[in-house]
């Protein structure tokens, strides 16, 4: 189902095939220099100077399409070219077959291909109409295309999840795609559902769910050897949230179909780690449930015991991610896991922070947070290190239970929220958490307003670096 199939993007070697240079602002006299007298006149006649995301189509003889050049601005190195460099292309260039002119090194190749890739990602399932006619790569050879390739689609996977409707995707849905994942690759899948959620230990995810009439479920996928280090992954798959009994207002409910971004992330990296057999043992854990209102929706003052044996009082319905992510991490903290990671479309207070494209993250490991940091500077898919600031636990301090699911402070709800996510997290030897938007808020090229994969590749690089 995957959108980005909708057609090919890249296309075999072939005779009829365009040049597509790149150039710089500061390399466009260098490059003028070599081209033909009717090139140089004609770039200079359209003021072309090599402006990002800039597509000057040249001609050729009888008016025929020659080739094209695009600009990549101010990079100072091609090296540094990362695939938003190339993302959008295909919605400059005039239809046809394109080959890469300009010489790239491996790195900057395969992030070329990502990003045409990536930037072919069309959302037509939706649509009666034709889908218009796209470019298509010959992609350069030092190009890494398995993983090109396959982050992708990654990518497709969990933009296509996100965009989803919330009536065509609730959380029996969310369930099976990612039974349907784990099929691809072998792996092992079992989904608790909602009759059997609360006899096996898992109250909150009930409770949370209880109040929808698609009832809550709870996937369990694990995939690779017995002797490999373990990497869990939990992703927060509220398929759409009302806020429950204290209900949102209708401009704060308008983009709760992606309140399971977490989720799809979660899903589009263990695509990544199976596709691309990375030599881990990983097991992927997802709360799918939908938090609606009807005479047994929770409520305000409630308490509830989590797996853990915590009790939690509800100060608001609304803070149900973090409930439905406390039982699934305790159940991933049990094992021991090497890394434990949690993805969630958590808090407001985060994007107040950091905005829409600036994920935030907190772990217990300074070293491990260092390291994701740069390798997601590099991967040009960022977050922001945030403290897990102690002094701010008696803010989660509850009346007459363990502990309160929200503060009555206005301040520091992303912190709180992670801190809250902490107390379920004791025996992991590493644990990050990741507190992501997964919608871009604005149109850009090659990232089209709406569903977004954060995070994923910059995961992906750590869990290759760590363990191979």
């Amino acid at each position: 189902m995957l959108s980005i199939d909708a057609q090919p993007a890249l296309v075999e070697e072939s005779g009829a095939s365009r040049p597509l240079w790149l150039t710089t602002e500061a390399d466009l006299a260098e490059w003028l220099a070599v081209q033909s007298p009717e090139v140089e006149s004609w770039t200079r006649a359209h003021g072309f100077q090599g402006e990002r995301h800039r597509v000057l189509a040249l001609p050729g003889p009888g008016g025929a399409l020659a080739g094209a050049v695009a600009g990549l601005g101010s990079l100072s190195r091609l090296d540094d070219l990362t695939l938003w460099d190339a993302a959008g292309l295909q919605d400059r260039l005039p239809p046809g077959d394109y080959s890469l002119a300009t010489p790239l090194a491996p790195p900057a190749a395969t992030q070329f291909v990502l990003g045409w890739l990536t930037g072919a990602y069309r959302l037509t399932r939706y649509r009666s109409g034709p889908v218009a006619p796209q470019a298509a790569l010959i992609p350069p050879r030092a190009a890494d295309l398995r993983y090109a390739r396959v982050a992708a689609r990654a990518t497709g996977l969990a933009r296509d999840l996100i965009n989803a409707p919330a009536n065509e995707l609730g959380p029996a849905q969310l369930a099976e795609a990612a039974v349907a994942l784990g099929a691809r690759f072998d792996a092992q899948c079992e989904v608790i559902g909602p009759q059997d959620l609360e006899s096996r230990g898992y109250p909150l995810i009930h409770a949370v769910g209880a109040g929808s009439p698609r009832g809550p479920r709870l996937v369990d996928l694990r995939w690779g050897g017995p002797g490999a280090p373990r990497v869990t992954l939990v992703g927060k798959g509220v398929c759409f949230d009302t806020g429950g009994l204290d209900l949102k207002p209708s401009s704060a409910m308008q983009l709760m179909k992606k309140d399971m971004g977490g989720a799809a992330c979660a899903l589009a990296l263990a695509h990544l780690i199976m596709a691309l057999e990375a030599p881990v043992r990983l097991r992927v854990l997802i709360p799918c449930v939908e938090n609606s209102i009807d005479g047994n929706a929770y409520r305000p003052g409630d308490v509830l015991r989590s797996r853990k044996g915590l009790t939690v009082e509800i100060g608001n319905t609304d803070a149900e991610g973090r409930l439905v992510l406390a039982d699934a991490l305790t159940e991933a903290d049990t094992e021991h896991p090497d890394l434990l990671i949690d993805l969630a479309t958590l808090t407001g207070a985060a994007r107040i922070a950091l905005g829409p494209e600036l994920p935030a993250a907190y772990s217990t490991d300074e070293a491990l947070m260092g390291q994701l940091r740069s390798l997601a500077a590099a991967e040009a898919d960022p977050l922001w290190p945030m403290p897990l600031w102690p002094g701010y636990e008696e803010e989660l301090a509850g009346r007459i239970a363990d502990l309160g699911n929200v503060s009555a402070s206005p301040f520091a709800g992303s912190i709180i929220a992670a801190l809250f996510l902490k107390r379920f997290v004791t025996l992991a030897r590493a644990w990050l958490h990741i507190d992501l938007y997964a919608w871009n808020a604005k149109e850009r090229p090659g990232r089209p307003v709406g569903a977004e994969a954060q995070c994923v590749r910059a995961l992906y690089r750590l869990i290759r670096a760590r363990f191979g």
